[in-house]
């Protein structure tokens, strides 16, 4: 009994899911619930690795440095909560999406928006690259044994989690909550216990202090310190990435979009800075030192918090998984960027096609492509990666804020009850736009200090990577939007004369290797749509000649009054003679007409064999496509297996 076959169709079915209709778009939108799992699990998981990063800074100057990560701490909060009101500020502005781009584009202009573009898509890569190995990180902390498979757990997680967002936004959203919430109610009984045990509540014993000390690799005073103190603050920033997640994605909410989406802000914010806050407390109480390729700052305050029982496998699973999943915001707002791109014409137009399942698919996959390549490249390291991470994110920040102080400069020249339409958005006179206004240009100055800082500190250890990239990424948009500018002009009808129409010429020429069923329907076709139809053979031996000229004569119901042209030819690459040939007739007989080329293909239904036939129609497609005045035509001959 024969097997039924496995169609294309039925195996994508069976991964992605059934289609969903395009009126099915509002069901997939997410409430605030599911939109912070899967937006905010990038910044909530930000701060398993954020004073971690403040550390490894200080450690240079030994242990008594670390005494400087908790006022650091404080300092990255403070910028973590001022950039979240901005970024609530362009949910409302900007309530359509967008978030640091469509800024840019409104208030500095074309390049500025480009470059804040190029820093996004960057940093959603990174995202799911840094997330990913982060997650590995967590793994091995836990599992020694698995060090040495960092490589493909990583890119398992990137396939698996690009599989999940194929299946669509909502789903995705109920997947990922339960990780992300078990998470942050783990790290917080953490913290917790650990604020009970330093202050001796309820006759708890005292958190252990680890007296092992390290001493300084350099010494440093004066500039030098204020410097490697500012190197520390900007490492410790990575706790801000994924903040903007949420401006990017405003149209992925449930009506009302920006009300839904500035509480998915606020909750995200909350979460962020008491996550931040009591992990470098505790760290810095503690006397925690970093560990290069060790236990993580978070593995090692767990295990002496809550010991090696059930907490701290809970907090280092989930830790694990919630790592993992913040390469989700990236699958979220890497797609939705592409797509506002593509439609602007700045990136390739198939990037704004959505899936079966109303997602953009091809944006997707590309970011999985894209991140899995620098998993490869620096073998699954996210410490290697944060300083190419961060820059993108402050670039977009810091060209963020300074567009919203543009905005509020524009509506505090409104009179009271007076609007604007800026092009993208329509603003109302503010009362109070002046500090709103102040506040926009302190963050853009703190995140653009941030910047230059990781520039000038991690230049040589990756981050020139990064500042060459975004001018390259810009030359590109450039690119692509002048060629579908050149594309429009070419197809645009607004100056065009009836008289400067092309004129196709009454001749079909139909390639044939011999005359069978194919050919025979080829050429039936071919009559239909000229009066003039030449079957052109090449020949490469008399009996070849002979043998077409008397097959030729067998169906004149078919052939009776057409036009056989046979070329004999030495070689035996058939295509040079056929090429030629159509050049010929075009320039000699068809001056300035369009010719049709009629060309038969077989086509079996099983897609394998289609590999046993010579491939000849395909080549001389893909060569005529190259001639300006050809029109190609394919005849598909079906042939169907049996037994």
């Amino acid at each position: 009994m024969r097997m039924p076959a496995i169609k294309a169709r039925d195996v994508r079915r069976f991964l992605i899911g059934e289609r969903f209709p395009t009126s099915y778009e509002l069901h997939e939108r997410l409430d605030t619930m599911r939109a912070l799992a899967v937006f905010a699990s990038d910044a909530i998981s930000s701060n398993a690795y954020a004073t971690e990063a403040i550390m490894s800074v200080l450690i240079l100057l030994g242990s008594a440095a670390l005494r400087y990560t908790l006022p650091l701490a404080l300092a990255v909060a403070s910028l973590i909560l001022m950039v979240v009101y901005s970024y609530i500020q362009t949910i409302y502005h900007y309530p359509s999406g967008g978030g640091a781009y469509m800024v840019a584009k409104d208030n500095l202009g074309r390049y500025p928006s480009l470059l804040a573009g190029a820093a996004l898509l960057i940093d959603y890569v990174m995202t799911v690259a840094v997330s990913s190995s982060a997650g590995v990180r967590a793994v091995t902390s836990a599992f020694p044994e698995a060090t040495e498979y960092r490589v493909l757990i990583a890119l398992a997680a990137i396939t698996l989690i690009a599989w999940i967002n194929l299946r669509g936004a909502r789903e995705s959203g109920t997947i990922f909550a339960v990780p992300t919430y078990a998470f942050v109610v783990g790290a917080v009984v953490v913290i917790l216990i650990g604020l009970v045990r330093h202050l001796g509540l309820f006759g708890t014993a005292p958190l252990p202090v680890n007296a092992t000390t390290t001493p300084p690799v350099r010494d440093a005073t004066g500039l030098a310190l204020i410097w490697l103190l500012l190197r520390a603050f900007s490492g410790g920033c990575t706790a801000l990435t994924g903040i903007e997640a949420i401006s990017n994605g405003v149209q992925a909410f449930k009506p009302p979009e920006a009300r839904h989406a500035t509480h998915t802000m606020i909750a995200m914010a909350i979460i962020a800075v008491t996550l931040f806050l009591g992990i470098s407390f505790l760290a810095t109480t503690m006397h925690l030192t970093p560990e290069e390729l060790g236990e993580s700052i978070l593995s090692q305050l767990t295990r002496l918090v809550a010991g090696r029982g059930w907490l701290y496998y809970w907090v280092q699973v989930f830790t694990a998984l919630i790592l993992f999943l913040a390469a989700n915001t990236g699958f979220q707002d890497f797609p939705r960027l592409s797509y506002i791109l593509a439609r602007e014409g700045f990136m390739p137009r198939w990037l704004q096609n959505r899936g079966d399942r109303l997602v953009y698919s091809s944006g997707i996959v590309a970011l999985a492509l894209l991140s899995a390549g620098l998993v490869l490249l620096f073998r699954a390291d996210e410490i290697a990666m944060l300083p190419l991470y961060a820059l993108g994110v402050m670039l977009s920040f810091c060209l963020s804020q300074a567009g919203m102080s543009h905005l509020m400069a524009r509506v505090g020249r409104l009179a009271p009850g007076e609007s604007l339409n800026t092009g993208a958005t329509i603003v109302h006179y503010e009362p109070n736009w002046r500090w709103k206004r102040a506040l926009n240009i302190a963050g853009a100055a703190i995140t653009g200090a941030v910047f230059v800082v990781l520039v000038a500190t991690k230049f040589v250890e990756g981050a020139w990577v990064v500042v060459l990239a975004l001018p390259v990424i810009v030359y590109f948009f450039e690119r692509i939007h002048r060629h579908y500018g050149r594309v429009a002009q070419a197809l645009s009808v607004e100056r065009l004369d009836e008289r400067e129409l092309n004129v196709i010429a009454d001749v079909a020429i139909v390639p044939i290797g011999d005359i069978h069923r194919g050919t025979l329907l080829a050429l039936q076709y071919a009559r239909r749509i000229a009066s003039d139809v030449r079957a052109v053979c090449v020949a490469t031996s008399p009996e070849a000649r002979a043998r077409v000229e008397q097959r030729w004569r067998r169906f004149p119901s078919v052939t009776g009054g057409l036009e056989l042209v046979v070329l004999d030819y030495a070689y035996r690459d058939l295509l040079p003679p056929l090429v030629d040939y159509v050049a010929e007739l075009s320039a000699n007989e068809y001056p300035g007409r369009l010719l049709t080329v009629v060309i038969p293909e077989f086509l079996p239904a099983n897609r394998l064999a289609r590999l046993l036939h010579n491939q000849t129609a395909s080549f001389l497609r893909r060569t005529l496509r190259e001639h300006p005045d050809v029109i190609i035509i394919d005849v598909p001959i079906h042939v169907q297996d049996r037994g």
